[in-house]
């Protein structure tokens, strides 16, 4: 008789569909350990350094003693010793030019009432301009009697300052031709050495006067009107900053 040995059945084992999920989580761990790395370098201060020096000895075993680095960088001022001397020099030599644009006025100020002189503070200095009519009979570069003593209180101040002084004649655009002035640049040129030539007799020193002649170059009214032509009828006394600073212009007045 034969024995047939039974088969033992074995029931097949299922299969894992789920297995892949481990990987997967470890490699968003691996990344997300990754962008904690980066984001630590690219902003490190010292609480954070610390507390990922400690989260990183705590995960491999050992106790997070990790001395902290400093890597912040501190803003520490550079010093500068020409610029804040130059800065120093431009707040003194503002203060100054301020002082003697408010004597001029003082010293000017019936005249700028009436509208004959204006005071103006810029980047280049302090400027008065005077209107001619005040200074010279029409085509004339001869100083009136009336003016001299206007100018020689100008010229007390400027004594006893050091700047550079540019006296400026200025005319409107009529055209003049006289045996003496053949046009507005002889005129222009002459009234300005005038207003210098006084300077000097009052005791401004000679190396700091220059004398320049515009012509109607550089008007500062419309010629088409006899107002406009009367402002632009001027001399212009500019005493230049020894420290030019690029500023607005400052009207004083």
């Amino acid at each position: 008789m034969q024995y047939r040995r039974a088969r033992r059945k074995f029931d097949d084992e299922p299969e894992n569909h789920e297995r892949w999920l481990i990987s997967y989580a470890d490699f968003i761990t691996l990344l997300f350990a990754f962008f904690v790395v980066m984001y630590a370098i690219s902003a490190v201060n010292i609480g954070k350094y610390k507390v990922f020096s400690d989260a990183l000895g705590n995960a491999f075993g050992g106790q997070g003693s990790a001395t902290p680095v400093n890597t912040q960088v501190q803003n520490l001022p550079i010093p500068n010793p020409g610029l804040k001397r130059r800065t120093e020099l431009l707040r003194k030599e503002k203060e100054q030019m301020t002082k003697l644009a408010q004597d001029l006025l003082s010293t000017m100020a019936p005249l700028v009432k009436e509208g004959k002189v204006r005071v103006t503070q810029n980047s280049r200095g302090v400027s008065v301009e005077i209107n001619a009519s005040v200074l010279f009979d029409p085509g004339d570069a001869r100083l009136m009697p009336a003016s001299v003593e206007a100018l020689r209180a100008v010229a007390s101040l400027l004594a006893v300052d050091t700047h550079d002084v540019q006296v400026e004649g200025h005319t409107d655009n009529q055209p003049i031709a006289n045996p003496r002035y053949p046009s507005n640049w002889e005129l222009s040129s002459v009234r300005a050495s005038s207003v210098v030539r006084l300077f000097i007799d009052a005791g401004v020193a000679p190396g700091r006067l220059t004398a320049v002649g515009y012509s109607a170059n550089q008007p500062v009214a419309d010629n088409a009107t006899a107002e406009g032509r009367a402002r632009n009828r001027r001399v212009a006394v500019t005493i230049l900053s020894g420290i030019p600073d690029p500023g607005r212009e400052l009207p004083t007045q």
